[in-house]
């Protein structure tokens, strides 16, 4: 197993994210994505080609995710209360 990465998938809709999922399964059954949040996994760095395949086949975008997700919660709060302002 090489180097583990946070990953997001995004589907169009929930119908599309848990499609992703059953792709991934069934073309990698031996490759196991770990959840690590709502829409996040911890994956090997190797995969992300085949991540990104796949996530187009089921109409989903594929990103690395932050290393600290809870950083991008506080980003964004930053940013919502300053355009309120």
């Amino acid at each position: 197993m090489g180097q583990q990465i946070r990953i997001e998938i995004r589907g169009r809709d929930e119908f599309w994210g848990r499609a992703f999922l059953v792709e991934w399964k069934h073309q990698f059954p031996e490759r196991e994505l770990v959840q690590s949040g709502r829409d996040s996994f911890l994956v090997d760095a190797d995969w992300t080609s085949d991540l990104e395949r796949v996530a187009a086949q089921t109409f989903c975008t594929f990103r690395r995710a932050p290393e600290n997700p809870r950083r991008r919660e506080w980003l964004s709060s930053i940013i919502t209360r300053r355009n309120r302002d």
